[in-house]
């Protein structure tokens, strides 16, 4: 799968309203209750990179209790993708962050 191709295709409940963000500086549009996962992953091929090994994430158990999903906001707040719901104007961050920051929640 080319890494600019989103990776998750939606397929129904295609008529909610629409939700606008930016991921990583750049405008995207959501669909009024979705997550936040869902949120980046119709857009893009992964959800963040791994802040120590730089690979690339995608969340994991979907339920809120593997940690692999966590994103960060603009302002520095650590986001659970799978289980936070996209809000108008949120600015997400997905592009790596120094380790130590991210896992204290501070700035990146």
């Amino acid at each position: 799968m080319s890494s600019s191709q989103p990776l998750l295709r939606r397929v129904a409940e295609k008529g909610r309203a629409p939700v606008h963000f930016t991921i990583d500086g750049q405008p995207a549009t959501a669909l009024q209750g979705d997550t936040v996962l869902t949120a980046i992953l119709t857009q893009r091929a992964q959800l963040r990179r791994n802040e120590f090994s730089h690979e690339p994430r995608a969340g994991f158990c979907l339920m809120g209790a593997c940690q692999d999903c966590w994103v960060l906001t603009d302002s520095g707040e650590r986001l659970r993708a799978c289980s936070t719901f996209i809000t108008p104007g949120v600015a997400l961050r997905t592009e790596p962050v120094d380790a130590a920051a991210f896992a204290s929640g501070g700035p990146a």
